[in-house]
């Protein structure tokens, strides 16, 4: 047997250890078990004791009740911030989900930003009141332009659109509106190429009429008829979409709308998304910051006299290239 080990007793109140593994119950059923040395004031240094211990059970109930809502609010918190992401919609199929989710993101962003605001729509409607009946001529297909169509009553509106899920989901109710599917072939990345293509060769310039043999390589040949026969009063330029280096670029619409501007006898081409490095260089460049006669936001209004005889486009001074 082991050595009997006398029996000691501390004049001292044994120190209370608390471990965040150990429930508050467990706590409390050990820090009763301590027994505490009884002598002449043995019921008095209990009843002492006794009170200095509730207010350190209350400081522990609360703490961990403190600590259990703010798990629940960072839980709650976490959940509210990482929505789920949305379903595609039906017809639509994706086997690999985070792709689907940044392709809704991205086609989300791209609808926003060519989605004309309401200062730059009142511009374009109000252009458009004043000159209806009129040819309106407009590269791209947004559900906001539909409505142009009818402050144009009585005139020809013609949409061009490369994107085909545009042009099955819209509809219009006039023989007098006409939507055609184009094809741009040349990508945003090639913008610069073109631009120092045009300046450098004579069959890209103003005074060359003939869009449908044009050698220029940022005349648009493949167009429907009638958008070479008619004059048009008013072309806005919001298409292709030009919003990655790899998407089609609007190099060759404003060229060919410059072009088509000129035939004609006063022509406002509008162009939208000026903000763009080739919105803003290719209108400077063809349409020419001494024709811009209005703007609003990211939309500008160029006012072209038809007719001309010159040989060269404007050449503004903020892109000279090298």
């Amino acid at each position: 047997m082991p050595p009997e080990v006398p029996h000691y007793r501390s004049s001292v109140t044994p120190l209370v250890r608390f471990s965040p593994s150990i429930s508050p119950e467990a706590q409390l059923n050990q820090l009763y078990r301590h027994k505490y040395w009884r002598g002449e004031r043995g019921e008095t240094n209990m009843n002492f004791a006794r009170k200095k211990l509730i207010p350190f059970l209350v400081l522990i109930l609360s703490i961990i009740s403190v600590l259990r809502l703010i798990r629940v609010a960072i839980t709650t918190s976490s959940s509210s911030s990482h929505p789920l992401p949305a379903l595609p919609p039906l017809g639509d199929s994706c086997s690999n989900p985070p792709s689907c989710t940044k392709f809704q993101s991205e086609r989300s962003a791209s609808i926003n930003a060519t989605r004309l605001r309401k200062k730059e729509y009142q511009l374009l409607s109000n252009l458009i009141s004043q000159r209806a009946p009129c040819n309106l001529l407009i590269f791209g297909l947004e559900p906001q332009y539909l409505s142009l169509s009818s402050i144009n009553a009585g005139g020809t509106t013609i949409f061009l659109e490369d994107d085909v899920n545009k042009i099955s989901t819209m509809t219009t109710d006039s023989n007098t509106t006409r939507i055609y599917r184009v094809d741009y072939e040349v990508p945003a990345k090639e913008a610069y190429n073109l631009l120092k293509h045009a300046r450098e060769n004579p069959v890209c310039a103003p005074s060359s009429k003939q869009l449908q043999v044009s050698k220029c390589q940022l005349a648009l040949k493949n167009l429907p008829q009638e958008v070479y026969e008619l004059k048009w009063d008013v072309v806005v330029v919001d298409g292709p979409s030009g919003n990655r280096p790899e998407a089609p670029g609007r190099m060759a619409a404003i060229y060919t709308a410059s072009m088509l501007a000129r035939n004609g006898n006063i022509t406002d081409v509008v162009v939208h998304d000026v903000d763009r490095t080739i919105e803003k260089w290719f209108s400077w460049e063809f349409l020419c910051d001494e024709n811009l006669v209005s703007s609003k936001g990211k939309l500008w209004n160029f006012r072209i006299m038809g007719h001309t005889n010159s040989s060269k486009f404007c050449l503004p001074k903020e892109v000279t290239i090298v």
